[in-house]
């Protein structure tokens, strides 16, 4: 004995079943790839920004300060860095 009722699923049925579980998947698929550029974007926002970055000019004094470099050299990498030709007071 056979409980079946009716004609069953129609035509309808398989498309409309078909639809939903289309959707669903591209909704997963979807919201996977949308989380995975979220965190992904999240360790790009810790970069040190551009203004604390350090500039030539005080890595260049940083330098002399250890002892790196000595003053001539300081003095001509720095005029380097910020355009001059030469200085002046030298021979």
């Amino acid at each position: 004995m056979m409980f079946w009722y009716g004609n069953g699923m129609g035509g309808w049925g398989y498309v409309l079943m078909t639809v939903g579980m289309v959707l669903f998947w591209g909704l997963l698929i979807f919201g996977v790839v949308a989380l995975v550029r979220v965190l992904g974007r999240g360790s790009q926002h810790t970069a040190v920004p551009a203004a604390q970055r350090a500039a030539p000019e005080r890595i260049l004094a940083d330098r002399y300060a250890r002892g790196e470099i000595d003053e001539d050299e300081y003095h001509r990498r720095l005029d380097t860095l910020l355009g001059r030709t030469g200085r002046g007071s030298e021979s």
